[in-house]
């Protein structure tokens, strides 16, 4: 089992460097906004399966749910800046 999940690590460790390339050369600042949530997600869920084959799935868990909230209310401060200011 563990050959799999090092499969789907080095699956989704080759989506992040993706979605990085996104980040760094998008044509717009949304395209820039999708891929660091992309690339969120994606260590989100690299914590969890690092978790399984480590063994101690419940503490990679809680590291992983820290970080996504971590990451949403970053997304949220990015999103209002972008926005601006609208009365």
């Amino acid at each position: 089992m563990n050959i799999v999940f090092a499969i789907l690590m080095v699956s989704i460790i080759f989506i992040i460097a993706m979605m990085l390339q996104r980040v760094f050369q998008g044509p717009t600042v949304y395209d820039r906004m999708n891929g660091l949530g992309v690339v969120g997600a994606d260590t989100i869920l690299l914590l969890v399966l690092f978790g399984y084959i480590d063994n101690r799935p419940d503490m990679y868990v809680d590291i992983a749910i820290s970080y996504a909230m971590l990451g949403f209310v970053g997304s949220v401060i990015i999103a209002k800046f972008l926005g601006g200011k609208k009365l």
